[in-house]
């Protein structure tokens, strides 16, 4: 229930003020969402899609079908939508060990990518399998001191082995920017001047949607996610998806499966429907993803709280981080979140170690789907400034009665704030 009158009356006044940038959520959404359409009519997708497949997955056509839809939405030639990819980070390490060839070299040039990443690239510990371990020398480039790119430091980078750069869309746990395709046009296209311009990958995850185009629209070859988050639209169970150029997402599929066959095996075991109905669903939840985020950034900063990126801020990603400064108050925040979930509401989030990250992480997510952060989850790392990160919703209703529950929970704060406004 909702107790207190005037904490529901200070978010209306912040749903109030965010009308305008909600109207330009609600643009970009009804863009996506004819793009989106328009892909699912031009395949002649049809209830005979809906299907599952066994054993070597061969001739599925829901599956295919799925694919090109994916692939048309998102700008590509080619698409890999497959139940068998677990996370983002398992599909972005497809993008790497599938492209890459012993003596390569992989340059990221979004400065040090986050945690599970790092294990990937052998940055970090000595996971079995890394990429240095297989004799891909691996780079990074460090952003300027503003979070932006070093165009200068990265083409000083470069040598006759730089076969991939690879760019992290969303700042992850890092205290920047993230990088919208405007800002990541330029560097694609001072790449694309060389004589042999390396392969252009990006980590899509959390951006899908967000603005009218991909980045594939602005340069990239080669995009990666889950479908756990934004492209599965809180209805797909697992998965991942690749899209890019046809000829590298051919050798993708290889490294998922085995040289010779490719992308032709791979079986639908969960039936299709739920990822044609959620990626159709997509562009109206991250629409509501949006307004999650925005409201809960101008929430907080009502409240005196540092939070990035600004609730009126141009965005190309579902995160908000807000800066809550103490221990107590993040696992506060965060047993409140997980209190008014509808799945585990009774559990209480503690900071524990999770495999691949450096630091102890606090998790709130009472979800339907294991982990998805398309659904209200935030997360952190328990370390000064104990920011939490808030991504996805199934609901916007929901996601505004948890924030009224939060701000119940820190009422004296409420009560003796600063209004910024």
């Amino acid at each position: 229930m909702i107790n207190d009158r005037s904490i529901q009356e200070f978010v209306r006044e912040s749903e109030e003020a965010l009308g305008p940038r909600f109207a330009e959520f609600e643009e970009t959404a009804l863009f996506n969402q004819a793009k989106v359409l328009n892909a699912f009519k031009e395949e002649r997708v049809g209830t005979h899609h809906f299907t599952t497949s066994t054993g070597y997955g061969y001739a599925d056509l829901g599956r295919e079908t799925l694919e090109r839809v994916f692939a048309r939405a998102l700008g590509a030639e080619a698409a890999l939508v497959r139940q068998q990819i677990v996370s983002g980070t398992h599909a972005i390490n497809l993008c790497f060990s599938g492209v890459l060839r012993p003596g390569d070299e992989l340059i990221f040039a979004t400065g040090l990518p986050y945690d599970t990443l790092r294990t990937v690239l052998g940055l970090s510990g000595a996971a079995p399998g890394n990429l240095q371990e297989y004799g891909v020398t691996v780079k990074v480039v460090p952003l300027l001191s503003g979070g932006m790119i070093d165009q200068e430091g990265l083409r000083a980078a470069l040598t006759p082995r730089t076969k991939m750069v690879a760019f992290q869309r969303s700042c992850g746990y890092a205290a920047r920017p993230s990088f919208t395709n405007k800002q990541l046009a330029p560097v694609f296209a001072m790449l694309r001047q060389l004589p042999e311009p390396p392969v252009l990958f990006v980590d899509n995850c959390y951006g899908e949607f967000v603005e009218r185009e991909e980045p594939l629209a602005v340069g990239a070859d080669l995009i990666a996610g889950s479908l756990i988050k934004n492209p599965g639209g809180g209805w797909v169970p697992s998965g991942g998806y690749i899209a890019g150029r046809a000829d590298l997402i051919e050798q993708v599929a290889s490294r998922l499966y085995a040289p010779g066959l490719g992308g032709e095996v791979g079986p639908s075991l969960i039936n299709l429907r739920l990822f044609f109905q959620g990626l159709f669903a997509a562009p109206h939840r991250v629409f509501e993803m949006l307004k999650t985020a925005a409201l809960f950034a101008h929430v907080f900063t009502r409240l005196g709280y540092n939070v990035h990126p600004a609730a009126e801020a141009e965005r190309t990603d579902v995160i908000q981080r807000i800066d809550l400064d103490t221990p107590e108050r993040l696992l506060a925040v965060c047993a409140s979140l997980q209190q008014s979930s509808p799945v585990d509401s009774y559990l209480r989030p503690e900071p524990a170690p999770m495999p691949g990250y450096q630091t102890k992480i606090i998790m709130a997510a009472g979800t339907f789907i294991n982990g998805s952060t398309s659904e209200l989850t935030a997360d952190g790392p328990f370390k000064p400034p104990y920011s939490l990160f808030v991504q996805g919703c199934l609901s916007y209703l929901h996601a505004k009665l948890s924030l009224i529950y939060i701000l119940e929970r820190l009422k004296g704060d409420v009560e003796s704030r600063k209004l910024a406004d």
